[in-house]
């Protein structure tokens, strides 16, 4: 009989341990994990600003992103502030280094209308992109940084759908610059390896007039 109560304490504590340790810490949150991981969501893929202005001035930028930074170059520590001169050099004031441009990229929630765009082959990435980049308002050394960067990420799909993002992308990521810029383009693509072409309606591009101080961001994201 002893020996059974005995088997029968143990029994207890060898549950009571378990369910212990099955359980979450006080405090802790079970969902924490599964809320923090943002691997599944779009990445916006080297945006990168341009400043412009008319004379060398002290601009100071900030980002309203919802979502999560991964990197930024220069460092962003609420927000940059440079020295701008008209040829787009910066000189930035944390560390009194050039840069040509505010790089950053990060993750985060889009709502992206794909209804409208161009099917483009892959092969023919190169000569499209030049093409609508140069009549929305890139220079050539934006466009050409822009190619560099994109379309080795396109040009082995047989077929790409291609839109752009601009007013969407502003609605993710704001942009708060003083002295307030004359003009700004956000230019920011969005785009979907296809297997075969589809019809899609043609999307309308305006170019950009490019006056007085002016800001000129570029960027991306690829939807599986």
């Amino acid at each position: 009989m002893k020996k059974c109560v005995n088997m029968l304490i143990v029994v207890l504590m060898l549950s009571m341990t378990f369910a212990l340790t099955g359980c979450p810490s006080q405090g802790e949150d079970p969902l924490k994990e599964s809320q923090d991981d943002r691997s599944n969501l779009p990445a916006d893929e080297k945006p990168v600003i341009y400043l412009y202005p008319t004379e060398t001035m002290v601009v100071n930028v900030k980002l309203q992103y919802n979502g999560v930074l991964d990197f930024t170059y220069p460092e962003y520590s609420d927000g940059w502030e440079v020295t701008a001169y008209p040829d787009g050099t910066l000189i930035n004031h944390s560390d009194n280094r050039e840069y040509s441009y505010l790089f950053w990229e990060g993750r985060g929630p889009a709502d992206y209308d794909m209804s409208r765009g161009f099917v483009v082959r892959g092969e023919d990435t190169v000569d499209f992109l030049r093409d609508k980049l140069s009549f929305m308002g890139l220079t050539p050394v934006e466009y050409n940084e822009f190619i560099v960067y994109w379309a080795p990420k396109m040009q082995n799909n047989k077929y790409n759908l291609i839109t752009f993002q601009g007013a969407a992308f502003s609605n993710t990521a704001e942009l708060i610059i003083a002295p307030t810029p004359d003009s700004v383009l956000r230019v920011y693509m969005v785009f979907k390896p296809l297997k075969s072409p589809i019809e899609i309606e043609e999307q309308v591009l305006t170019p950009f007039d490019r006056t007085g101080f002016a800001v000129v961001e570029w960027g991306g994201s690829k939807l599986q």
